[in-house]
C-alpha cells in the first residue's frame, strides 16, 4: 500500500514565506500623493473674529489662476475687522433668513465683518444682479457668486463651487484699503 510521503516542514515554511512576501508587497504602506500644484490647503472653516467700524465693502471681483480660482472682496479702509469662510449646506440671506441658491456641488459662505454701506446708510457697493455679483462663467472651480446681503455690520456672499475643494483665505493691505482674498483650488 502506498502511503503519502510526509512533506518536510521547511518546504511548507518556504511556501508560506513566499506567500507573505507577495501579499505584503501588494498591500504595503501607502505613499502620499504629491499635493496638487504644491497646495497644502484644506476645506475646514477659516475665521478671524476681529471687528472694525472703519471698513466698508466697496467691490467684489474674481479671477482665474493656473491652480485655483480667486474671489476678492475690496474694502474701503483698514484694518479689516474679520471674516468667516466655510462650506455650508445652504447660505441664508442676511436679515430674512431666506435660502440663497447657488450653482455647483458645494456652497462656500463668505462673511466679511464690514458693511456694504457707510455710516449714513449710503451703499458703498452697488450690486446690479444679486444672483451674479461677478461673472464666473468658464471658471474651473467657481460656479456662481451670489449676494446674501449686508446687515448689522456684516456682508455675506454665497459662492457656488464645483465641489468641496481646498481653499485658503488671506488679507492683503494696500494704500486704498484691505482686500479679503479667497482662493479655491481646482482639485485636491
Amino acid at each position: 500500500m502506498n502511503r503519502p510521503r510526509p512533506r518536510p516542514v521547511h518546504r511548507l515554511l518556504i511556501v508560506l514565506a513566499a506567500l507573505a512576501v507577495s501579499v505584503l508587497g501588494l498591500v504595503g504602506p501607502a505613499t502620499a500623493a504629491a499635493p496638487y500644484c504644491g497646495l497644502t490647503w484644506g476645506s475646514t472653516p477659516e475665521t478671524d473674529a476681529g471687528t472694525s467700524d472703519r471698513v466698508t465693502v466697496t467691490g467684489v471681483r474674481a479671477g482665474q489662476h493656473a491652480c485655483f480660482d480667486r474671489l476678492v472682496v475690496d474694502l474701503g479702509g483698514h484694518p479689516l475687522g474679520g471674516y468667516d469662510v466655510r462650506y455650508v449646506p445652504v447660505v441664508h440671506r442676511d436679515g430674512s433668513g431666506t435660502p440663497v441658491p447657488v450653482l455647483g456641488g458645494a456652497t462656500l459662505q463668505v462673511v466679511v465683518h464690514a458693511p456694504a454701506h457707510d455710516a449714513a446708510g449710503r451703499p458703498t457697493l452697488r450690486v446690479a444682479d444679486e444672483r451674479a455679483v461677478v461673472p464666473v462663467t468658464g471658471f474651473r472651480t467657481l460656479r456662481q457668486v451670489a449676494w446674501a446681503g449686508s446687515f448689522e455690520g456684516y456682508t455675506t456672499l454665497a459662492v457656488g463651487t464645483r465641489a468641496t475643494l481646498p481653499f485658503r483665505v488671506s488679507v492683503l493691505t494696500g494704500p486704498a484699503g484691505d482686500r479679503l482674498v479667497v482662493d479655491v483650488a481646482h482639485r485636491w
